[in-house]
């Protein structure tokens, strides 16, 4: 009842149309004084309102006298009460007012309270007074609304200031490809187009119009209706709904309801054109016993619709490129991280705030042959389309150049080329920190480009961040980029982030870093990575100006030593009979019998190319990790390179049958030479775990 009531008053209060009476009352109730109007509204002779009881004035039954007396025992106490009752006016009719009791003092001893009293007009002067409705449409309210850019929001605002101010009933509706799927058919063969109701409003109780017009719908008009000749025509459509016409659009719409409510109704539909397009229209409708619309009506509202649509207009653009952007920065972040089998990673990307939500902040984990993986994270600076455009160049960089296999010092040399090319055309610098860790070894080597040093969580929960030889961000010099190769325990934890995670406004960022520090306790290394992410941002949701944010943590593990084997060969020939001789235990005991002649050939064919060039000792290593993969080390720096022989040359084969029997294959710079590698696809899933 209590929320029935304020949604009543506040019904009320909103009808500028509503008229403002003034009184003044003893502590018995009886009128001593009362401005003109009152005398004029609630009694056919002016003088005959001074001493009238205030409680004669209602038409309601004895509980709002009591109510009444309530406001007026309290107006006494120094209380101010207010409440809707029903009013008797001087044309014998009741309508229902706000009524205010407020305390006063005041030259007449007698007097000890003021009433005010606002009382809706009666039917046939409501949507009369020009001025009334022209203020209340086009000044105050209308320009507040034109700040909003979203669309949902501002419909319904839209709406209840053409209700109560201008009709009964009114509905916004909007062609469905401004607003939802543009892919979608905007139009029939009839030419009907389909529409989305955004937005109903109605001053009476009636759930019918509701019910027969809900919010949301998407639909299409019938033809020949009037809603669809505005369409058409892009012009103002103002008639009177007969009960034959009511029938008809009924039928075609085949709902019956809409013959009741539109029966006998005055009925103004208004076009919303922006910048020369049609975005749909307000449906105007005033009930029998109310003035019906006209050419002054016609124009106020068009003029009210003109300006409504370029608010629209504005909306529409604004949510469709912020949805743009939002969908171009989400495509060019990773949808699936890869690992090696022993190595769990997770990763978040936060948004920042609703001012900066398109960001340039990224995350990569890369799987790599050998069990190793790339770890990368990184933030272009800025924010908004140019940011997250040079975040997918990058990308797609890293990605190219971790197939190449460099170093994690010279990918970085060779991203900080890319931005400074990038910045002829357009200004702009990245940070980013980069990381190998090699399965096998337990190593990870890593480089940093102005980025914020990488958290290393040991087993027993210390956290450490990590000193990486600094070098200016991506895009600003050209100074050498240096890594650092770090033994990492089994079960560690590194965590790479972005500054919006530590970075706040009010702090200095050695305060970030260590509430870092201090959500990682002993407790982590064990604890699930879904949970410890969840911790790492748990307090940076509150911060309105915060940067967005990338988090990649990642629980480094060896493979199992069963899953790998390595040997030394001389640089001799015979080391390739020695090689096949070699491999054939472990693929026996992997199960992968039926690889043996492939592998042989590969390694047979790698190990021959090494004594070939190689000075010193030859490395050969087998590992079983998404597939099987042959490396071979050796000494010299020289990488292979893919020929094309002819009939006539003796040499240049070996790499040529390899790519043809391997699923792929490489080569990459180590410490002391370089490493060839290929890879033989496992003939079934269940291999590896055999």
């Amino acid at each position: 009842m209590e929320s029935t009531a304020t949604a009543e008053i506040s019904a009320l209060m909103a009808n500028t149309s509503a008229r403002t009476l003034t009184l003044g009352i003893d502590k018995t109730g009886r009128i001593r004084q009362h401005d003109r109007l009152a005398a004029d509204v609630l009694c056919d002779e002016p003088a005959a309102l001074l001493g009238t009881d205030l409680g004669s004035l209602l038409a309601g039954s004895e509980a709002h006298a009591a109510t009444l007396q309530g406001l007026v025992d309290g107006a006494c106490s120094g209380r101010e009460g207010t409440a809707v009752l029903k009013v008797r006016t001087a044309r014998g009719t009741a309508a229902d007012g706000v009524v205010t009791v407020q305390p006063v003092r005041s030259a007449d001893p007698e007097m000890v309270a003021q009433v005010i009293l606002r009382i809706p007009p009666p039917l046939e002067e409501r949507f009369l007074d020009p001025a009334v409705m022209r203020h209340a449409m086009l000044d105050g309210a209308l320009r507040r609304i034109g700040g909003e850019l979203d669309m949902d929001q501002m419909a319904p605002e839209l709406i209840n200031i053409l209700v109560p101010h201008f009709c009964n009933t009114a509905g916004l509706l909007i062609r469905e490809n401004l607003i939802g799927d543009e892919d979608m058919m905007a139009e029939t063969q009839d030419g009907s187009q389909l529409m989305r109701r955004l937005a109903v409003a109605h001053d009476n109780d009636d759930g019918a119009w509701d019910a027969t017009f809900p919010v949301g719908e998407v639909l299409r008009y019938p033809p020949g209706t009037p809603y669809t000749r505005c369409m058409e025509t892009g012009l103002p459509v103002c008639e009177t709904i007969v009960s034959e016409s009511a029938d008809e659009i009924a039928s075609a719409w085949i709902r019956k309801p809409v013959a009741d409510l539109l029966g006998g109704t005055s009925l103004l539909i208004l076009p919303l054109i922006a910048r020369g397009s049609m975005l749909g229209f307000f449906v105007c409708t005033r009930l029998p016993g109310y003035r019906r619309f006209d050419a002054y009506d016609t124009e106020l509202g068009t003029d009210f619709a003109s300006r409504a649509a370029i608010f629209m207009d504005n909306a529409q653009r604004f949510s469709r490129e912020r949805a743009t952007a939002l969908t171009l920065q989400r495509s060019m972040l990773p949808t699936g991280l890869s690992a090696p089998s022993s190595v769990e990673v997770k990763h978040r990307y936060l948004p920042g705030s609703k001012l900066i939500e398109i960001g340039g902040d990224w995350y990569e984990s890369i799987a790599l042959p050998g069990g190793r993986v790339a770890l990368v994270v990184g933030d272009v600076a800025g924010h908004g389309v140019r940011a997250a455009v040079t975040m997918g160049r990058l990308r797609t960089a890293i990605h190219t150049l971790a197939m190449l296999e460099l170093p994690p010092a010279e990918t970085l040399q060779q991203l900080n080329e890319l931005m400074q090319e990038l910045g002829a055309r357009e200004p702009h610098f990245a940070t980013c920190v980069y990381g190998i860790y090699d399965a096998v070894s337990g190593t990870c080597e890593l480089a940093s480009a102005g980025h914020l040093p990488p958290l290393l969580v040991h087993p027993n929960g210390e956290g450490e961040l990590l000193d990486i030889s600094p070098s200016p961000p991506l895009g600003i010099g050209s100074g050498p980029i240096q890594s650092r190769v770090i033994d990492i325990e089994d079960g560690s934890l590194l965590v790479l982030y972005t500054d919006g995670l530590v970075e706040r406004r009010t702090e200095d960022i050695d305060v970030g870093l260590a509430k870092l520090k201090s959500i990682f306790g002993p407790e982590s290394p064990t604890q699930p990575l879904e949970d410890l992410c969840k911790a790492t941002l748990a307090g940076v949701y509150a911060d309105q100006q915060r940067d967005d944010i990338a988090l990649l943590i990642a629980r480094l593990r060896r493979i199992p030593e069963d899953k790998y084997v390595s040997w030394k060969l001389p640089a001799e020939l015979t080391s390739a009979h020695r090689a096949r001789t070699l491999i054939r235990r472990p693929l026996k005991r992997w199960g992968l019998s039926e690889l043996t002649f492939s592998a042989e050939l590969l390694v047979s064919e790698l190990v021959t190319n090494a004594v070939r060039y190689a000075q010193g000792q030859i490395g050969l290593r087998l590992v079983l990790e998404g597939g099987l993969v042959i490396e071979v080390l050796d000494d010299s720096a020289a990488l292979p390179r893919l020929r094309h022989p002819d009939d006539q040359d003796e040499r240049g084969r070996g790499l040529q049958v390899v790519s043809q029997v391997a699923q792929r294959w490489g080569a990459r710079r180590a410490v002391s030479g370089k490493i060839v590698w290929c890879e033989l696809p496992l003939p079934h899933p269940t291999a590896e775990s055999s």
